[in-house]
Protein backbone atom coordinates (compact mmCIF):
# COMPACT_ATOMS: atom_id res chain seq x y z
CA UNK A 1 0.00 0.00 0.00
CA UNK A 2 1.52 3.21 -0.93
CA UNK A 3 1.07 6.01 1.77
CA UNK A 4 2.05 10.10 2.06
CA UNK A 5 3.24 12.59 4.74
CA UNK A 6 2.85 15.75 4.45
CA UNK A 7 5.95 18.30 5.86
CA UNK A 8 4.61 21.29 7.89
CA UNK A 9 5.51 24.64 6.31
CA UNK A 10 4.92 28.43 7.19
CA UNK A 11 6.87 31.06 8.54
CA UNK A 12 4.98 30.47 12.40
CA UNK A 13 3.86 28.17 14.54
CA UNK A 14 0.30 29.07 13.58
CA UNK A 15 0.31 28.75 9.73
CA UNK A 16 2.42 25.22 10.47
CA UNK A 17 -0.39 23.96 12.63
CA UNK A 18 -2.74 25.08 9.60
CA UNK A 19 -0.88 22.44 7.31
CA UNK A 20 -1.16 20.06 9.84
CA UNK A 21 -5.15 20.67 9.67
CA UNK A 22 -5.22 20.58 6.02
CA UNK A 23 -3.84 16.52 6.45
CA UNK A 24 -6.21 16.03 9.02
CA UNK A 25 -9.08 16.77 6.58
CA UNK A 26 -7.52 15.34 3.88
CA UNK A 27 -6.90 12.28 6.03
CA UNK A 28 -3.00 11.91 5.15
CA UNK A 29 -1.99 9.33 7.54
CA UNK A 30 1.22 11.49 8.56
CA UNK A 31 2.91 14.90 9.37
CA UNK A 32 7.17 15.72 9.36
CA UNK A 33 7.02 17.90 12.02
CA UNK A 34 9.78 20.00 14.41
CA UNK A 35 10.31 18.33 17.87
CA UNK A 36 9.52 21.34 19.14
CA UNK A 37 5.79 21.31 17.58
CA UNK A 38 4.62 17.94 18.75
CA UNK A 39 2.85 18.53 21.12
CA UNK A 40 0.95 21.65 19.35
CA UNK A 41 0.13 18.80 16.74
CA UNK A 42 -0.72 16.09 18.75
CA UNK A 43 -3.55 18.07 20.08
CA UNK A 44 -5.57 19.06 16.64
CA UNK A 45 -5.87 15.28 16.30
CA UNK A 46 -4.79 11.50 15.79
CA UNK A 47 -1.90 11.51 12.98
CA UNK A 48 1.49 9.64 12.91
CA UNK A 49 4.13 12.51 13.86
CA UNK A 50 7.65 12.37 12.49
CA UNK A 51 10.26 14.05 14.08
CA UNK A 52 13.55 13.83 15.53
CA UNK A 53 12.93 13.07 18.92
CA UNK A 54 11.59 10.05 21.06
CA UNK A 55 8.30 11.64 21.41
CA UNK A 56 7.36 10.85 18.03
CA UNK A 57 5.80 7.76 16.34
CA UNK A 58 8.16 7.75 13.89
CA UNK A 59 11.75 8.60 14.99
CA UNK A 60 13.57 10.39 12.12
CA UNK A 61 17.59 11.82 12.39
CA UNK A 62 19.35 13.24 9.10
CA UNK A 63 22.48 11.38 7.54
CA UNK A 64 25.31 11.70 9.71
CA UNK A 65 23.70 12.01 12.68
CA UNK A 66 24.20 9.37 15.48
CA UNK A 67 22.86 5.83 14.23
CA UNK A 68 22.40 5.04 18.03
CA UNK A 69 19.68 6.91 18.44
CA UNK A 70 17.07 4.98 15.93
CA UNK A 71 18.37 1.47 17.61
CA UNK A 72 17.11 3.35 21.41
CA UNK A 73 14.13 4.36 19.60
CA UNK A 74 13.61 0.45 18.02
CA UNK A 75 13.85 -1.07 21.54
CA UNK A 76 11.28 1.65 22.71
CA UNK A 77 8.72 0.22 20.28
CA UNK A 78 8.76 2.94 17.63
CA UNK A 79 9.27 3.02 14.13
CA UNK A 80 12.32 4.72 12.71
CA UNK A 81 14.16 5.95 9.47
CA UNK A 82 16.86 8.79 8.27
CA UNK A 83 16.43 11.67 5.96
CA UNK A 84 18.76 12.00 3.33
CA UNK A 85 19.65 15.07 1.07
CA UNK A 86 20.99 13.56 -2.23
CA UNK A 87 23.93 15.92 -3.97
CA UNK A 88 26.24 13.40 -4.93
CA UNK A 89 27.11 9.41 -5.62
CA UNK A 90 28.17 9.44 -1.59
CA UNK A 91 24.74 10.41 -0.51
CA UNK A 92 23.80 7.85 -3.23
CA UNK A 93 25.70 5.12 -1.39
CA UNK A 94 24.91 6.16 2.09
CA UNK A 95 20.97 5.81 1.46
CA UNK A 96 21.30 2.37 0.45
CA UNK A 97 23.65 1.08 2.71
CA UNK A 98 21.36 2.50 6.17
CA UNK A 99 18.40 0.89 5.00
CA UNK A 100 19.82 -2.13 4.97
CA UNK A 101 20.38 -2.18 9.14
CA UNK A 102 17.95 -3.97 10.46
CA UNK A 103 16.69 -0.77 13.08
CA UNK A 104 15.99 1.60 10.20
CA UNK A 105 11.86 1.26 8.81
CA UNK A 106 12.18 4.68 6.18
CA UNK A 107 14.71 5.57 4.48
CA UNK A 108 13.06 9.33 3.32
CA UNK A 109 15.24 11.27 0.44
CA UNK A 110 15.31 14.93 -0.81
CA UNK A 111 16.54 15.62 -4.38
CA UNK A 112 17.98 19.41 -4.61
CA UNK A 113 18.24 19.06 -8.39
CA UNK A 114 17.15 15.61 -9.42
CA UNK A 115 14.07 13.95 -9.67
CA UNK A 116 13.91 9.98 -10.89
CA UNK A 117 17.37 8.84 -12.25
CA UNK A 118 18.94 8.76 -8.33
CA UNK A 119 15.45 7.21 -7.04
CA UNK A 120 15.22 4.42 -9.90
CA UNK A 121 19.06 3.72 -8.53
CA UNK A 122 17.99 3.11 -5.15
CA UNK A 123 14.45 1.36 -5.62
CA UNK A 124 16.63 -1.22 -7.69
CA UNK A 125 19.58 -1.77 -5.31
CA UNK A 126 17.03 -2.19 -2.14
CA UNK A 127 14.55 -4.15 -4.21
CA UNK A 128 14.32 -6.85 -1.86
CA UNK A 129 15.27 -5.27 0.98
CA UNK A 130 12.75 -4.68 4.20
CA UNK A 131 12.80 -0.85 3.69
CA UNK A 132 10.02 1.70 3.10
CA UNK A 133 11.11 3.93 0.23
CA UNK A 134 10.05 7.76 0.81
CA UNK A 135 10.24 10.42 -1.72
CA UNK A 136 10.03 14.35 -0.86
CA UNK A 137 8.45 16.37 -3.97
CA UNK A 138 6.75 19.43 -4.29
CA UNK A 139 4.00 18.77 -6.56
CA UNK A 140 1.63 16.58 -6.84
CA UNK A 141 3.09 15.19 -10.66
CA UNK A 142 6.53 14.63 -9.08
CA UNK A 143 4.44 12.70 -6.28
CA UNK A 144 2.61 10.62 -8.98
CA UNK A 145 6.24 9.43 -10.75
CA UNK A 146 7.81 9.01 -7.74
CA UNK A 147 4.66 6.49 -6.65
CA UNK A 148 5.21 4.73 -10.44
CA UNK A 149 9.14 4.41 -10.87
CA UNK A 150 10.52 1.08 -12.37
CA UNK A 151 6.63 -0.45 -11.97
CA UNK A 152 7.41 -0.64 -8.20
CA UNK A 153 7.95 2.89 -7.36
CA UNK A 154 8.07 4.13 -3.76
CA UNK A 155 6.59 2.77 -0.56
CA UNK A 156 5.46 6.49 0.18
CA UNK A 157 6.00 10.69 -0.98
CA UNK A 158 6.57 13.65 1.56
CA UNK A 159 4.55 16.56 0.15
CA UNK A 160 5.96 20.10 0.52
CA UNK A 161 2.44 21.65 -0.10
CA UNK A 162 1.79 25.49 -1.16
CA UNK A 163 -2.07 25.21 -0.72
CA UNK A 164 -4.91 23.25 0.81
CA UNK A 165 -5.72 22.52 -2.61
CA UNK A 166 -2.19 20.49 -3.52
CA UNK A 167 -3.23 18.01 0.02
CA UNK A 168 -6.56 17.07 -1.41
CA UNK A 169 -5.19 16.83 -4.66
CA UNK A 170 -2.56 14.32 -3.31
CA UNK A 171 -5.29 12.52 -0.93
CA UNK A 172 -7.25 11.99 -3.76
CA UNK A 173 -3.73 10.02 -5.91
CA UNK A 174 -2.80 8.05 -2.57
CA UNK A 175 -6.12 6.55 -2.87
CA UNK A 176 -6.03 6.01 -6.55
CA UNK A 177 -2.42 4.59 -6.18
CA UNK A 178 -3.64 1.89 -3.96
CA UNK A 179 -7.24 0.90 -5.93
CA UNK A 180 -7.31 -2.60 -7.24
CA UNK A 181 -9.26 -3.16 -10.16
CA UNK A 182 -11.15 -6.43 -10.11
CA UNK A 183 -12.53 -8.58 -13.17
CA UNK A 184 -15.87 -8.16 -13.84
CA UNK A 185 -17.53 -10.53 -16.66
CA UNK A 186 -21.62 -11.86 -16.63
CA UNK A 187 -22.98 -14.64 -15.83
CA UNK A 188 -26.64 -15.98 -17.14
CA UNK A 189 -29.46 -16.69 -14.32
CA UNK A 190 -30.92 -19.85 -14.56
CA UNK A 191 -33.17 -19.64 -10.94
CA UNK A 192 -34.78 -17.66 -8.71
CA UNK A 193 -36.62 -18.66 -5.78
CA UNK A 194 -37.81 -17.43 -2.61
CA UNK A 195 -36.21 -19.96 0.51
CA UNK A 196 -37.56 -18.69 3.32
CA UNK A 197 -36.65 -16.29 5.83
CA UNK A 198 -33.04 -15.89 7.37
CA UNK A 199 -30.80 -13.28 8.89
CA UNK A 200 -29.48 -10.82 6.61
CA UNK A 201 -27.28 -8.35 6.62
CA UNK A 202 -26.81 -4.40 5.56
CA UNK A 203 -23.42 -2.73 5.37
CA UNK A 204 -23.50 1.05 6.04
CA UNK A 205 -20.56 3.00 5.30
CA UNK A 206 -19.19 6.02 6.13
CA UNK A 207 -18.99 7.34 2.17
CA UNK A 208 -21.63 7.79 -0.31
CA UNK A 209 -21.65 5.25 -3.44
CA UNK A 210 -23.19 6.49 -6.44
CA UNK A 211 -24.83 4.78 -9.61
CA UNK A 212 -23.27 1.54 -10.52
CA UNK A 213 -21.40 0.97 -7.39
CA UNK A 214 -21.72 -1.39 -5.03
CA UNK A 215 -20.15 -4.84 -3.03
CA UNK A 216 -19.51 -8.14 -4.44
CA UNK A 217 -21.13 -10.65 -2.45
CA UNK A 218 -21.75 -14.71 -3.10
CA UNK A 219 -22.15 -17.55 -1.35
CA UNK A 220 -19.55 -18.84 -3.51
CA UNK A 221 -15.44 -17.49 -3.31
CA UNK A 222 -15.41 -18.23 -6.98
CA UNK A 223 -18.17 -16.48 -8.17
CA UNK A 224 -19.34 -13.39 -6.36
CA UNK A 225 -22.27 -11.05 -7.58
CA UNK A 226 -22.36 -8.08 -7.45
CA UNK A 227 -24.76 -5.90 -5.53
CA UNK A 228 -25.94 -2.39 -6.13
CA UNK A 229 -25.99 -0.22 -3.53
CA UNK A 230 -29.19 1.50 -2.21
CA UNK A 231 -28.58 4.54 -4.80
CA UNK A 232 -31.84 4.50 -6.98
CA UNK A 233 -34.56 6.27 -6.73
CA UNK A 234 -37.83 4.17 -5.80
CA UNK A 235 -42.08 4.76 -4.46
CA UNK A 236 -41.14 3.02 -1.19
CA UNK A 237 -38.28 3.93 1.02
CA UNK A 238 -35.58 6.61 0.69
CA UNK A 239 -32.20 6.34 -0.75
CA UNK A 240 -29.45 5.25 1.39
CA UNK A 241 -26.95 5.92 -0.78
CA UNK A 242 -24.06 4.37 1.92
CA UNK A 243 -26.09 1.51 1.94
CA UNK A 244 -25.42 -1.94 0.54
CA UNK A 245 -28.16 -5.11 1.66
CA UNK A 246 -25.62 -7.63 1.09
CA UNK A 247 -27.25 -10.71 1.84
CA UNK A 248 -27.30 -13.47 4.49
CA UNK A 249 -24.63 -14.30 7.58
CA UNK A 250 -22.56 -17.16 5.56
CA UNK A 251 -22.20 -14.95 2.47
CA UNK A 252 -18.48 -13.84 1.59
CA UNK A 253 -17.62 -9.96 0.82
CA UNK A 254 -14.88 -8.87 -1.02
CA UNK A 255 -12.59 -6.83 0.98
CA UNK A 256 -9.09 -4.88 0.02
CA UNK A 257 -6.01 -6.46 -0.85
CA UNK A 258 -8.24 -9.44 -2.49
CA UNK A 259 -9.03 -11.31 1.05
CA UNK A 260 -12.77 -11.87 2.09
CA UNK A 261 -14.84 -12.06 5.15
CA UNK A 262 -18.11 -13.55 6.58
CA UNK A 263 -20.59 -11.04 6.86
CA UNK A 264 -21.25 -12.10 9.57
CA UNK A 265 -18.03 -10.93 10.77
CA UNK A 266 -17.83 -7.80 9.67
CA UNK A 267 -18.23 -4.34 12.39
CA UNK A 268 -17.89 -0.90 12.62
CA UNK A 269 -14.49 0.47 11.14
CA UNK A 270 -14.17 -2.55 9.38
CA UNK A 271 -12.65 -1.82 5.68
CA UNK A 272 -14.55 -3.12 2.83
CA UNK A 273 -13.93 -2.54 -0.95
CA UNK A 274 -16.44 -0.59 -3.18
CA UNK A 275 -16.59 -1.99 -7.07
CA UNK A 276 -18.05 -0.12 -9.97
CA UNK A 277 -19.32 -2.14 -12.55
CA UNK A 278 -16.38 -1.36 -14.81
CA UNK A 279 -13.94 -3.10 -11.77
CA UNK A 280 -12.64 0.06 -10.58
CA UNK A 281 -12.36 -0.26 -6.51
CA UNK A 282 -12.12 2.21 -3.71
CA UNK A 283 -11.59 1.38 0.42
CA UNK A 284 -14.99 2.42 2.44
CA UNK A 285 -15.28 2.07 6.21
CA UNK A 286 -18.02 0.73 7.82
CA UNK A 287 -19.86 2.85 10.01
CA UNK A 288 -22.46 0.01 11.09
CA UNK A 289 -23.43 -3.22 10.36
CA UNK A 290 -27.49 -4.20 10.63
CA UNK A 291 -28.55 -8.01 11.02
CA UNK A 292 -32.63 -8.69 11.02
CA UNK A 293 -34.45 -11.65 10.05
CA UNK A 294 -35.80 -10.95 6.12
CA UNK A 295 -37.51 -13.01 3.65
CA UNK A 296 -34.34 -14.84 1.34
CA UNK A 297 -34.69 -15.51 -2.19
CA UNK A 298 -31.83 -18.05 -3.81
CA UNK A 299 -30.40 -16.53 -6.85
CA UNK A 300 -28.54 -19.33 -9.07
CA UNK A 301 -26.51 -18.27 -12.37
CA UNK A 302 -23.99 -20.91 -14.89
CA UNK A 303 -20.82 -19.17 -15.47
CA UNK A 304 -18.25 -21.15 -18.13
CA UNK A 305 -20.42 -24.65 -17.11
CA UNK A 306 -20.43 -23.32 -13.55
CA UNK A 307 -23.01 -23.06 -11.41
CA UNK A 308 -22.92 -20.07 -8.69
CA UNK A 309 -25.31 -19.46 -6.06
CA UNK A 310 -25.50 -16.30 -3.46
CA UNK A 311 -29.25 -15.42 -1.70
CA UNK A 312 -30.55 -12.02 -0.99
CA UNK A 313 -33.12 -10.42 0.63
CA UNK A 314 -36.96 -10.76 -1.50
CA UNK A 315 -37.40 -6.90 -2.01
CA UNK A 316 -37.90 -4.61 -4.94
CA UNK A 317 -35.08 -2.52 -3.59
CA UNK A 318 -31.87 -5.31 -3.73
CA UNK A 319 -30.55 -5.37 -6.65
CA UNK A 320 -28.08 -6.85 -9.03
CA UNK A 321 -25.97 -5.07 -12.20
CA UNK A 322 -27.58 -5.93 -15.28
CA UNK A 323 -25.61 -6.77 -18.86
CA UNK A 324 -26.49 -3.05 -19.89
CA UNK A 325 -24.57 -1.72 -16.24
CA UNK A 326 -27.49 -0.81 -14.92
CA UNK A 327 -29.21 -2.24 -11.71
CA UNK A 328 -31.71 -4.86 -12.06
CA UNK A 329 -34.00 -5.38 -8.95
CA UNK A 330 -34.21 -9.19 -7.88
CA UNK A 331 -38.00 -8.93 -8.00
CA UNK A 332 -37.48 -8.28 -11.54
CA UNK A 333 -34.78 -10.79 -12.25
CA UNK A 334 -35.68 -13.74 -14.97
CA UNK A 335 -34.09 -16.77 -16.60
CA UNK A 336 -31.79 -15.53 -19.02
CA UNK A 337 -31.00 -12.65 -16.97
CA UNK A 338 -26.72 -11.62 -17.45
CA UNK A 339 -25.92 -10.49 -14.22
CA UNK A 340 -21.81 -9.14 -13.24
CA UNK A 341 -19.88 -11.58 -11.29
CA UNK A 342 -16.25 -11.87 -10.12
CA UNK A 343 -14.97 -14.78 -11.08
CA UNK A 344 -12.18 -16.41 -9.03
CA UNK A 345 -10.52 -19.57 -9.93
CA UNK A 346 -8.78 -19.50 -6.32
CA UNK A 347 -10.44 -21.39 -3.26
CA UNK A 348 -10.28 -19.32 0.24
CA UNK A 349 -9.04 -20.32 3.26
CA UNK A 350 -9.57 -17.82 6.11
CA UNK A 351 -10.06 -14.88 3.92
CA UNK A 352 -6.51 -15.64 1.87
CA UNK A 353 -6.73 -16.75 -1.95
CA UNK A 354 -5.46 -20.23 -2.50
CA UNK A 355 -4.60 -22.92 -4.71
CA UNK A 356 -6.68 -25.74 -3.66
CA UNK A 357 -9.61 -27.88 -5.16
CA UNK A 358 -12.59 -27.28 -2.86
CA UNK A 359 -16.40 -28.23 -3.69
CA UNK A 360 -19.02 -25.60 -2.68
CA UNK A 361 -22.67 -26.66 -3.39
Amino acid sequence: MKFGWIKTTGNDLEERMESVKDALESSIPGIITEKEEISSVRELGNIKIVSDNLDADVVLINKGEDLEILKSAKLSGKETGVYVVINTKEDEVYATEVSKLDFVDYIVLEGSDWTIIPLENIIADLFSEEIKIVSVVTNVKDAEAAYEILEKGVDGVVLIPEDINEVKDFSKLIERMNSESVKLDYATVTKIEPVGSGDRVCIDTCSMMEMGEGMLIGSYSRGMFLVHSETVENPYVATRPFRVNAGPVHAYILCPENKTKYLSDLKAGDKVLVVSKSGETREAIIGRVKIEKRPLFLVEAEYNGENLRTILQNAETIRLVGEDGKPVSVVDLKVGTKVLIKPDENARHFGMAIKETIIEK
